[in-house]
């Protein structure tokens, strides 16, 4: 239910920007979201087609880029996936990593048409 707010939030900042910028079309947003983030890209489609009917962003793509979790090894300084060994190092067996880019969201940027020309 929390990707409700988060695709309000997604459509408020590009709405923003686009407005800001003199947008008219907005022809695609592209959101990257961390593997381990709890979001569902399914939900987050949905309600964007039906947060943004009657607005700049109607008929606009998204695209959600998923990013597979990283592990840094704090022994060894070796980083991989986050694999099906789980938060083991494939390198030195230990134990003792940290996780990267695993729990983000962000807009990466939206592809606009300048209507002006």
């Amino acid at each position: 239910m929390h990707e409700l707010p988060v695709t309000q939030s997604i459509i408020n900042i590009c709405t923003e920007e686009a407005e800001k910028n003199g947008v008219t079309k907005v022809e695609k947003i592209n959101i990257v979201v961390g593997a381990l983030s709890d979001i569902v890209p399914d939900s987050i489609y949905m309600y964007f087609e039906l947060l943004v009917k009657g607005t700049i962003l109607e008929g606009t793509i998204l695209n959600i880029k998923k990013i597979k979790a990283r592990i840094l090894c704090k022994d060894c300084g070796f980083e991989e996936e986050l694999s099906k060994r789980g938060f083991k190092c494939s390198s030195c067996n230990s134990e003792n990593v940290k996780i990267l880019g695993s729990s983000q969201l962000y807009i990466e940027d939206m592809e606009v048409t300048d209507e002006r020309d």
